[in-house]
């Protein structure tokens, strides 16, 4: 299930990477899936980055050369040559840009994970749009040619605090354990506080982009972070009816 309304979602409240030379992070996005690769460009132009997009390897190669990416999502199974021959090339040509590998769960091998113990990284299909991205973040942070904007990973709304870094969430001062996918689900409402977000929206990026999961996954995982978060406290985590949720500071 996929909704097209991310690019009028406010930009994300987490430090802004850019360029030394202030300007936008450069993405390359290899993908032969036009609905998956529409969709990676709207995420990725919603962390305010620059985005192309090639359907094939050979073309690819081409646009990598020409644009000079801080970072490359890259297929594996490309309707000419194999990502790891698009990776191969590059490398023969100097070219060192971190790449984080798409790949099928049934289709990861060694290759794959021989190659992206180097340093580079890979996720398995299906996968969430806010795990790509903290993944990116995570490549370009360690490319020396990229600085942020702002060194606080912290999103805070009232007394509640999410560290974007160490994965921690307090709320008045008070550790709260959650799992994965809760964290990413909160980490979403705090990315945009007082901003009702809709079922399909959250679905998008916080689940599958091929998800197809029904609007009541997210009922659940709302019900989940709210025994968690406002257990005993003024509620933050607000349901608008026939809408969808917001987060915003009790009281």
């Amino acid at each position: 299930m996929i909704s097209h309304n991310h690019s009028s979602s406010a930009p994300s409240a987490g430090p802004r990477l850019r360029r030394a030379d202030g300007s936008p992070v450069r993405v390359v996005v290899v993908d032969d899936e036009a609905t998956l690769s529409d969709l990676l460009r709207m995420a990725l132009r919603y962390e305010g980055w620059d985005v192309k997009t090639a359907a094939e390897g050979r073309t690819a190669i081409q646009l990598i050369r020409e644009f000079q990416p801080d970072v490359v999502v890259l297929d594996v199974m490309l309707p000419d040559i194999d990502g790891l021959q698009v990776l191969k090339r590059l490398r023969d040509d100097g070219q060192d840009v971190p790449i984080l590998f798409l790949t099928a769960k049934d289709a990861l091998d060694d290759r794959i994970a021989g190659l992206t113990a180097g340093g580079d990284d890979y996720v398995t299909k299906p996968f969430s749009l806010e795990e790509l991205v903290a993944r990116l973040r995570g490549l370009i942070r360690r490319s020396s040619v990229v600085v942020a904007d702002s060194a606080d990973p912290l999103l805070r709304v009232g007394d509640l605090v999410l560290d974007e870094e160490s994965y921690e969430v307090r709320r008045g001062g008070r550790l709260i354990e959650l799992t994965a996918t809760e964290f990413e689900l909160l980490r979403f409402l705090m990315r945009n506080p007082r901003r009702v977000m809709s079922k399909a929206q959250i679905l998008d990026r916080v689940w599958s982009y091929d998800f197809g999961g029904r609007s009541s996954i997210v009922e659940i995982y709302i019900s989940y972070l709210r025994k968690k978060i406002d257990a005993g406290e003024t509620s933050m985590i607000h349901t608008v009816r026939g809408v969808g949720y917001m987060i915003k500071a009790a009281g």
